[in-house]
């Protein structure tokens, strides 16, 4: 990489580039001089990398503005050039939706105007168009009130630059500035405020909710107490200031014109339905970017002003978001913010934000194990003990926590243990034993530990936990399979059913066909035996022979799984198969829905098989205190949302290989037309048409490109008929697995008569309960406003134990799950939420039922 390459990345960073010097002037001169240099020779390439640049270190944004503002001295078409690069970049990514590119496109936009590069009127123009989209968007009568995502997402942008050029608007056009505020303030009155029901990261029976500020509220706040103090924000550098002097005789450039897209047109019939659909397509497409979990006591960031708190948030997530592929100089970056406090703990709650958000977290939970990981190497004095407090509060408030986050929050911490020894100090937690076996606490340290296992191996784990040797109960079993004709003194098997197994075992070691295999099943085993006695000894001995590894188990499927087809035909038999399954692999939950996992895929068995099976009398029991069940039921329900995500990539695929098909083919019939029609001579006399061996090229391609257009259409019209029909397919699953929640819930909660929430099923016996805990819960969760927030003591360590009773508990877990279902796979039960109504979410069912789903779905009050 070229020198100025390296000046320009490394601006701002302490790094040999810069002689290990931190100061901001010394970097900006030192980048300016040698940018200066190459200018005349190179300015397309430095343009497109300095933006580039801007775009993907948007933390340091005031340094490359304040260098563009020197490079204006210079060269004032150049910086045009940025300048109008700029706003092609912008106007994309409004039409586009790009939430990323339009916010530090917007920052960006405010340091050039801070150093004179961009009018300042431009930019309130700017911050203007989108305010005004925004307005007309929630207007009832003229807009869409469905898309207020998108509206309040302008807003939030147009607040978000404030902290990089508010004091130099206030200072250089404080009318058109406050003319702006007073537009938000007006934008604020009649917007709907904005729920967190569903998304929060704690239960919390969700009533009065409203009561508290939304995002966009908690930043207008900020910003008026920002306004207040007179803009002066610590946590933005503000070099252009170094340069004041210079910078004024610079030309300010105007910004050309921008537009707004247009929101979707309201639906023709205007239904709660309706509106509940495009609020959720407009929520996914502008999802909001974080919601804060403070995870610490406020003395451990009281230093931090309103202000500082949101735009060290801010370069956080940038930073997250721009090395997501580069876990190491994340880490760097993370800890090199250009910031004069310390910010560990807001550092950790972000993260932890992220990787616990909901619906989903923007990248894949591993990334942030990693993120983590890097940090506590990084900082091995501060990060680490940091970290711990965290779990050990969510720890705490584990009863509270929403199932999708206690689920990642226990797939984190046993990867993050496996990447340090798996070294906790275990005997902290010792007391969960005294806790009935359904506590979340209890058994959030027994999915750890199963979780742990898989990681590394039993004795590993049993070493571990030697400081709390007692908590050895909470381990999985140590056994392997439990194969029922091993010949075993303690299987009542008799002994024609072992030799059936020992017959079929050498059958498959005699390399016997699958063909044969069937042949031998129906001539001999089935007619003495019986359907019950033949699945059960070909199913066990089949999984025997597989269970030496996963190649293995593959191996035995892809061989002999038309043996299991024939056997298992229809759903009954394979609820039965699945049943053998989990048989044969009962001290092995890992091993259990692996074999489910790869005989869905190879469908063996159907998701409609499984829903049964997880909802029959004995997975039931075991809803509150394992994770097994939900772990087969997840993977099944993802493999069908897996397909059908990968039929529709498929069909816009094909749809632009049509396309550019139909366009071949027309070109290379209007080529062979002309051809036809073109008048030659040939031994001095015209003749129409080109030369014969032309000709027949041409006629050659036009029949081809025409045959590949037909082929296209018939690929197209075959995966849009599975489409479809995968689409009904998950309509059935669906209404199956809701009518099973629905069902089990109706028998075990309250009587729907009364004015049950979830908060009166958590304080069954609760008025006893004595809290015994050293400090003060460290876990007060207020989405963004950071007042403390009173909160039920029930996860944690009490005189009396875990105060829920073991049917109340029950019901908390699975509404959890409903909810957890519902809001990870709402974009596909949309489609199908007519049907739903009709034939499950009606008056009969349980209100607890109905509100866990609408909470899920994002579903508003009065569509209840």
């Amino acid at each position: 990489m070229s020198s100025w390459r390296n000046l320009l990345l490394r601006i701002g960073d302490k790094s040999s580039e810069y002689s290990s010097s931190s100061d901001f002037k010394d970097h900006i001169e030192t980048c300016f001089g040698a940018l200066r240099r190459e200018l005349g020779h190179s300015s397309a390439e430095i343009l497109s990398f300095l933006l580039q640049c801007a775009e993907q270190l948007p933390h340091k944004i005031p340094l490359y503005g304040t260098l563009i503002g020197l490079l204006n001295l210079e060269d004032e078409d150049f910086v045009k050039k940025i300048v109008e690069n700029t706003q092609n970049s912008f106007q994309d990514a409004l039409d586009s939706g790009n939430c990323d590119g339009i916010r530090i496109l917007m920052r960006f936009l405010t340091a050039l105007m801070c150093s004179k590069v961009l009018q300042p009127t431009s930019l309130v123009v700017v911050f203007e168009t989108l305010l005004s989209s925004a307005a007309i968007t929630v207007d009832e009568e003229k807009g869409n009130p469905s898309w207020q995502a998108r509206a309040d997402f302008y807003v939030i942008c147009i607040l978000s630059c404030l902290p990089w050029g508010g004091a130099e608007l206030a200072e250089q056009v404080p009318e058109e500035i406050e003319r702006v505020l007073v537009g938000i303030q007006a934008y604020l009155s009649i917007r709907r405020h904005t729920s967190d029901s569903g998304l929060s990261f704690f239960e919390d029976d969700e009533s009065g909710g409203d009561v508290e500020k939304d995002f966009l509220e908690d930043l207008w706040e900020r910003i008026q107490v920002l306004s207040s103090n007179g803009w002066k924000v610590e946590s933005v550098p503000r070099p252009h200031l170094s340069f004041e002097a210079q910078l004024v005789a610079g030309k300010s450039h105007e910004f050309g014109p921008i537009s707004c897209p247009e929101q979707p047109e309201l639906p023709s019939s205007i239904s709660a339905v309706a509106y509940g659909k495009q609020k959720h397509d407009a929520e996914l497409k502008y999802p909001q970017r974080m919601r804060r979990l403070n995870i610490f006591p406020a003395s451990k960031t009281e230093d931090l002003q309103p202000i500082d708190r949101f735009v060290v948030e801010e370069y956080l997530l940038d930073v997250l978001l721009f090395f997501n592929g580069c876990r190491k100089e994340c880490a760097a970056f993370m800890v090199g913010l250009p910031v004069p406090f310390r910010y560990e703990y807001l550092m950790a709650e972000t993260i932890f934000s992220q990787l616990l958000l909901l619906p989903q977290p923007p990248f894949k939970p591993i990334y942030y194990t990693l993120v983590i990981m890097d940090l506590c190497k990084a900082l091995p004095g501060a990060f680490p003990a940091v970290v711990a407090g965290a779990v050990r509060a969510l720890f705490d408030k584990i009863a509270d926590l929403d199932m999708e986050c206690r689920t990642r929050l226990i797939l984190w911490f046993s990867h993050h243990l496996s990447n340090f020894q798996f070294i906790w100090p275990w005997e902290e937690w010792a007391y969960v034993l005294d806790l009935p076996k359904w506590a979340p606490q209890r058994v959030f340290v027994q999915e750890v530990l199963e979780r742990e296992v898989r990681l590394s191996y039993w004795d590993k784990i049993k070493q571990s936990i030697e400081n709390a040797p007692a908590l050895e109960e909470l381990l999985p079993p140590k056994g392997g399979p439990n194969f029922k004709y091993s010949g075993a003194d303690d299987q009542e098997k008799t002994e024609q059913e072992q030799a059936l197994s020992a017959e079929l075992s050498n059958k498959v070691k005699g390399r016997q066909t699958a063909r044969e295999i069937i042949l031998w099943i129906e001539e001999t085993v089935y007619p003495i035996h019986g359907q019950e006695i033949t699945l059960s000894v070909v199913i066990q001995t089949l999984l025997d022979i597989g269970s030496k590894s996963f190649t293995h188990l593959i191996t035995v499927l892809e061989r002999y799984g038309q043996v299991m087809a024939k056997l298992c035909s229809d759903q009954d038999k394979q609820i039965m198969l699945i049943s053998e399954v989990g048989s044969y692999w009962k001290n092995n939950a890992q091993m259990t829905a692996i074999t489910i996992d790869r005989m869905m895929g190879y469908r063996l068995i159907s998701n409609l098989a499984i829903v049964r099976w997880v909802f029959s009398p004995e997975n039931i029991e075991q809803f509150h205190i394992s994770d097994r069940s939900w772990e087969v039921l997840r993977n099944a329900v993802s493999k069908t949302y897996n397909r059908i995500t990968d039929l529709r990539k498929e069909i816009s695929s094909l749809k632009k290989s049509v396309v550019s098909a139909e366009e071949a083919a027309s070109k290379a019939k209007a080529d062979l037309e002309a051809a036809e029609s073109k008048l030659t001579l040939v031994e001095g006399e015209p003749v129409l048409g080109e030369n014969p061996t032309k000709l027949k090229h041409l006629k050659s391609v036009a029949e081809k490109t025409k045959e590949e257009t037909v082929s296209m259409h018939d690929s197209l019209e075959a995966k849009e008929a599975l489409f479809a029909r995968a689409l009904d397919e998950n309509e059935v699953l669906f209404l199956s697995l809701y009518k099973n929640f629905s069902n089990v819930l109706m028998e075990r909660l309250p009587d729907a008569s009364r004015d049950g929430t979830l908060q009166s099923l958590k304080s069954v016996n609760g008025d006893s309960m004595a809290v015994d805990i050293e400090e003060p819960s460290t876990m007060e969760v207020d989405d963004e406003n950071e007042r403390p927030k009173k909160s039920q003591s029930n996860g944690g360590k009490t005189t009396n134990g875990y105060n829920v009773r073991e049917k109340e508990q029950w019901c908390l877990s699975t509404l959890g799950y409903v909810k957890a279902f519902s809001r990870q796979y709402a974009s596909e039960i949309w489609p199908h939420i007519e049907k739903l109504d009709a034939e499950v979410f009606t008056e009969d069912a349980h209100p607890l039922f109905r509100k866990a789903v609408y909470s899920g779905l994002r579903r508003l009050s009065n569509e209840l």
